[in-house]
């Protein structure tokens, strides 16, 4: 960062940040900051380049935060951030790509610094930091009046909502998003739920609550979008001879800015993780989209995002509802449940979808009503299938979204009329042809199995027999395997059933001090479980024609 800077090994003798994070006073109105926000740094390209540009900024970070109070320099670059988004809109309609990126390049600087502050300070002294205004030589203790943390949130949101999704506007869009998920990141720093924090509070109740529902509606698009990073062609700056000011975009923009939301992470990528960060905008969007539906409720007010999320509606949906809900908008299902099969095998897409049905209506019942319900149910069980490769959270929420959609009846008679053809991922045995519903039992009772041997987590385990449960009143053409497969848990859940009924017999028999005999109403008790159990299964397999 910094004039004339394009290695991470030069951040830290830049005479640029020196001056930014010295103790000396710099104006908005000097030349300083043109030179200062053109700099020719290229991003990191890996989590280990991440890592050493925050170990690179934390010193330079640092300084600012001891020598701020004096200078009010990190508020002037605030507002020369401030200053150059109001014309964002304009440039981009005009396609000025060096105000664009020069604005790109502040808020970068702005966001590398804010993490660092939010590391090792509170929200408190960060508001502060805020609110430090230019002051002559002598002259100490002076803050300004206006609120310039809600003046950026505020515009950060601006830019999110009205500034256009272009390949010269993808960069700063994406860093607008990652800044709102920093100066959120506080909760991670506390152990309370953080309901008086300034940065809540402007969230919940501020200027940004008026453009909620926008806000909402632009980073689903945003996700729905999965718009991948631009190329390098797409940029028409190119090299001084000197090495110069607007060593351009190419460089410092698209080689390599896309990975810069690993800042800090880990050096380590899975091949799915790889899938996501050609992707950085739309996964950045769902990311904040999460936090924000996450935020707890106010004590007189609740989640405005939460709001949104859980009341808005399919564009062709023309009928009036019948009580106006606050902060309600209009999106294309289509588009939408296109973009949640596809995108499955992430986490957060699956927490979306997890967050959708169960608080969202309107989308649950479209969701129910699609009759390609295939394109969503596969991705869902094939992270079941490979539940060893998945984390907990991950699995818990696929089979939860499964356990909502058994709920319906006419989802369960559905999918055993979908027939499939080779699905590659099941190598347990060659399945040419199956319904969606016979695979579906067989997936799940073999994550019954894999807890039943590895995991022995009792909730997983009441959450895959209740789906069968669910299921089951509409079992129907069962493919020969899936039936064969039930049998087989029958038969260790007999097993596993006598075993403990055994045990308990024997505990019982011990603690009444009588190793022959137990007493009538024990007996009778357990004669009683025994035929209540050994009742519904035989009901139950009498319902699937089995005996």
């Amino acid at each position: 960062m910094g004039a004339n800077t394009s290695q991470i090994s030069d951040l830290s003798e830049n005479t640029s940040l020196k001056a930014l994070v010295g103790t000396e006073v710099i104006s908005e109105n000097d030349p300083f900051w043109n030179q200062l926000i053109s700099f020719t740094f290229i991003s990191p390209t890996c989590g280990g380049d991440s890592k050493l540009l925050e170990e690179a900024v934390n010193p330079l970070a640092k300084m600012l935060i001891e020598n701020n109070p004096r200078t009010g320099n990190f508020c002037a670059l605030v507002r020369i951030f401030l200053g150059r988004t109001k014309e964002l809109k304009i440039s981009t309609e005009c396609q000025d790509q060096l105000f664009i990126w020069q604005a790109h390049n502040a808020l970068f600087m702005i966001r590398c610094l804010l993490k660092v502050f939010i590391r090792e300070m509170n929200e408190e002294e960060l508001h502060l930091q805020f609110s430090y205004q230019e002051m002559a030589p002598g002259v100490c203790g002076e803050t300004s009046r206006e609120d310039l943390l809600e003046e950026l949130l505020s515009n950060l949101i601006h830019l999110i909502v009205e500034v256009p999704l272009l390949d010269i506007t993808y960069s700063i869009l994406f860093e607008a998003v990652t800044t709102l998920l920093v100066l959120f990141s506080y909760q991670l720093f506390s152990k309370d739920i953080l309901r008086d924090g300034v940065i809540y509070q402007h969230a919940m109740k501020g200027r940004c609550l008026t453009l909620t529902s926008r806000l909402v509606k632009t980073l689903l698009y945003n996700f729905i979008r999965q718009e991948k990073c631009p190329p390098p062609a797409t940029h028409i700056f190119e090299p001084k001879a000197e090495g110069g000011l607007l060593y351009g975009l190419a460089s410092g923009v698209a080689s390599g800015l896309w990975s810069v939301f690993t800042l800090g992470g880990a050096a380590t990528k899975t091949g799915l993780d790889q899938d996501h960060n050609h992707l950085p905008l739309s996964n950045q969007s769902l990311l904040l989209l999460l936090v924000l539906a996450n935020l707890t409720d106010g004590p007189d007010f609740p989640n405005p995002y939460r709001q949104a999320i859980t009341c808005f509606r399919n564009t062709q949906d023309t009928s009036v509802p019948p009580v106006e809900q606050p902060h309600t908008f209009q999106i294309n299902f289509n588009s939408l449940y296109t973009a949640l099969c596809e995108q499955q095998r992430s986490d957060q897409a699956t927490l979306l979808l997890y967050t959708l049905l169960h608080q969202n209506t309107n989308m649950r019942t479209y969701i129910l009503s699609r009759t390609d319900m295939d394109n969503l149910v596969l991705p869902i069980l094939e992270i079941l299938y490979h539940v060893e490769e998945r984390n907990s959270h991950h699995v818990y929420m696929a089979l939860i979204i499964l356990l909502i959609l058994t709920e319906d009846d006419a989802f369960n008679r559905s999918i055993h009329e979908v027939v499939l053809k080779n699905v590659s991922w099941y190598t347990e045995r060659s399945l040419t042809e199956i319904s969606l519903g016979s695979l579906l039992i067989l997936v799940v009772i073999r994550t019954i199995q894999f807890n039943m041997t590895r995991t022995r987590d009792k909730y997983l385990h009441t959450n895959c027999l209740a789906a069968l449960a669910n299921m089951s009143a509409q079992f129907w053409c069962l493919h020969q395997y899936a039936s064969q497969r039930i049998i087989s848990l029958f038969a260790l859940l007999s097993k596993k059933h006598n075993k403990v009924l055994e045990q308990a017999t024997q505990s019982l028999r011990v603690r009444h001090g009588d190793n022959t005999a137990l007493p009538d109403y024990v007996s009778n008790t357990f004669a009683l479980t025994i035929k209540i159990e050994f009742t519904n299964i035989l009901f139950t397999f009498v319902r699937l024609g089995l005996v």
